[in-house]
């Protein structure tokens, strides 16, 4: 056989192989797996190496096998059982969005705790400062993990609160996605800290570029903010470690985003998930921190953690997020920064807004990522037709990503209404039921709205075709990305 017949035969026996490979994968839904096969069949060189380097959710079975024991051995502060708990027995929560704190606690494990507290931050620079003085404050431990941290003015305040801290005897913990923060991490203030004694952990690290597939996908990514002193405080929401200009994407400026310190039990849920990725990637067991945590006490809210990566349940985000839209009976309120939904979490919008729930979807005007821009607007007939309201905040990047439910119920964190963040990311959310709490945040989410351009269905009907068929198109990347 001819050199050229047997390169033929071996590349189609190359897209079969993948081709089987991604029909049997798990946890994939019908159209990435049409996606996929469409690309092995069209391309088969660079589809074969694009389903080698992008195609599976896979971020190393030592990896996943280390993160599911920590999730088992570590303790949780309070939590007395498995089952899962009645939030309206026990809290007196509202019978429509009690069995939420249910869907949350199947999600990472976390029971709904009473007896929180939150504050809204006013500012992203306020929100630095104020970690930076509790951090101030921390006799026991500091701990710290970002996505994105970098060394600018807000960046370098939180570097030197860890030095000053980990100098007078404070154990600091601070972890950093490799990819996302590769700019501190290669600096020389990350050496700094390493001298003052901060313990410091590179998160999901990408080593070898070329061997990296082997070990999974490189773009699985802990998206997830952090921060936790002294079991007392934690901080969560959407806020990388940098200034609102944001440099490095300085023209899409500034980042809006959304951060709370919250007190109460719900802290040390915040420090298990903490703890989780902490063992993940050392031989340190932080144990002895969550047996010793004392549950505080007092008045407060309903709360518990959400966490959610492709080492734990599948589909635990997305499942949360459409919960919490078919439970609206009156107003459900989103803001999201990057809207590339499945089809579950497109239908649950459109018929809330069906349904004569007041629908209301605030996104950036200009993404950083124009292929996001361009599949999110792919959507918006649909939602429009529906009855869903679309705003789009001209004022810089709208980074926050928030949901507010009936003025009762909240859900602030990490998380993005796209599939990177459902199958991909590593996410922290926080869920609560409280409707002073909820104000707080449905205000902020009015005032992106009051300074927002209406989209209109008259608009997108409008549009000229080759801007809907470029929309379509990138639409059908979100299922392969």
């Amino acid at each position: 056989m001819h050199w050229r017949e047997l390169l033929a035969v071996a590349t189609v026996a190359l897209q079969v192989t993948f081709i089987v490979r991604a029909l049997l994968r798990r946890h994939r839904q019908p159209a990435s797996r049409v996606a996929w096969v469409a690309i092995i069949a069209a391309l088969p060189l660079l589809g074969t190496l694009a389903y080698i380097l992008l195609g599976e959710a896979n971020l190393g079975s030592r990896r996943v096998a280390r993160i599911r024991d920590a999730m088992r051995l570590l303790p949780v502060p309070g939590k007395r059982s498995e089952a899962l708990v009645d939030a309206e027995t026990t809290f007196s929560v509202p019978p429509r969005l009690a069995p939420l704190f249910r869907v949350g606690q199947s999600a990472s494990g976390y029971p709904p705790v009473g007896n929180n507290t939150a504050v809204l931050m006013e500012t992203s620079d306020l929100a630095i400062q104020t970690m930076a003085a509790d951090m101030d404050q921390a006799t026991d431990h500091v701990h710290v993990s970002f996505y994105i941290w970098l060394a600018d003015n807000n960046g370098l305040k939180i570097v030197e609160a860890l030095k000053r801290a980990a100098r007078r005897g404070v154990t600091c913990r601070v972890m950093a996605d490799d990819l996302g923060s590769r700019r501190l991490i290669h600096s020389p203030h990350w050496r700094d800290m390493k001298e003052a004694g901060v313990q410091v952990v590179r998160s999901l690290p990408l080593g070898n570029i070329f061997l990296r597939p082997l070990r999974g996908r490189m773009d699985m990514r802990n998206h997830r903010k952090i921060v936790v002193i002294d079991n007392v405080v934690t901080y969560t929401g959407s806020q990388n470690c940098a200034d609102p200009a944001f440099r490095v994407k300085a023209k899409y400026a500034p980042w809006v985003d959304l951060m709370v310190r919250f007190k109460g039990p719900v802290v040390l849920q915040n420090q298990h998930l903490f703890a989780t990725d902490w063992m993940a990637h050392t031989d340190e067991d932080l144990s002895p921190l969550l047996e010793k945590a004392v549950v505080p006490t007092g008045p407060g809210f309903v709360a518990q953690v959400i966490g959610s990566s492709a080492a734990l349940r599948y589909g635990a985000m997305p499942e949360t997020f459409v919960s919490l839209m078919n439970a609206a009976a009156h107003e459900l309120t989103i803001t999201t920064p990057y809207y590339v939904p499945d089809e579950p979490i497109q239908f649950a919008l459109t018929s809330a807004a069906r349904r004569g729930v007041r629908t209301i979807l605030t996104v950036p005007r200009r993404n950083d990522s124009w292929i996001v821009a361009g599949a999110s607007r792919s959507y918006y007939r649909g939602l429009l037709e529906a009855g869903v309201r679309i705003f789009e905040y001209p004022h810089g990047l709208l980074h926050t990503k928030a949901l507010t439910v009936d003025g009762g119920m909240t859900l602030v964190g990490s998380a993005n209404l796209d599939r990177r963040s459902f199958d991909l990311n590593f996410e922290n959310n926080i869920l609560l039921a409280d409707r002073d709490f909820a104000e707080t945040v449905c205000a902020r989410q009015r005032s992106y709205i009051d300074a927002s351009i209406e989209i209109t269905l008259d608009e997108v009907i409008a549009w000229p075709r080759h801007r809907v068929l470029l929309n379509n198109t990138l639409a059908m990347i979100g299922p392969v990305l």
